[in-house]
């Protein structure tokens, strides 16, 4: 069974792969090795060495911290039930659908994505 940790940092890979719209292919191809290990990496069941993850980091562009961020919360809540949480998601960042809104969201010009966010603000506020 996978560790807690290897499982959040894997996840985090596939959030910022997602984000930067990268495949595992080219992930795979620019860290050097091929896309099935990635594809182990990011569900956890293959641990990422230190030497490995710095590799990840600079191909997505991000500090080796970004993998870490939000696992003491993580930890915190694996035994609480979404519905104990303000109703969003545990694993908000593992939610393709959610990446894929994020990355549309912010490709809107920002007068336009202001006038969207108060409509969100407001049906969530009715519903």
């Amino acid at each position: 069974m996978p560790h807690q940790v290897d499982v959040h940092v894997g996840k985090r890979v596939r959030h910022r792969r997602w984000l930067v719209a990268m495949t595992q292919q080219q992930l795979a191809e620019r860290v050097g090795i091929k896309f099935q290990q990635i594809q182990k990496y990011e569900t956890g069941a293959n641990r990422i060495s230190a030497s490995r993850l710095w590799d990840i980091a600079e191909a997505l562009e991000v500090p080796i911290s970004f993998f870490f961020e939000g696992l003491q919360e993580t930890a915190k809540d694996a035994g609480k039930d979404t519905a104990e949480k303000s109703g969003v998601p545990v694993d908000l960042l593992g939610d393709k659908e959610a990446l894929d809104l994020v990355r549309s969201y912010y490709a809107i010009p920002e007068n336009q994505r202001r006038r969207l966010f108060d409509l969100a603000r407001v049906l969530s506020d009715v519903a």
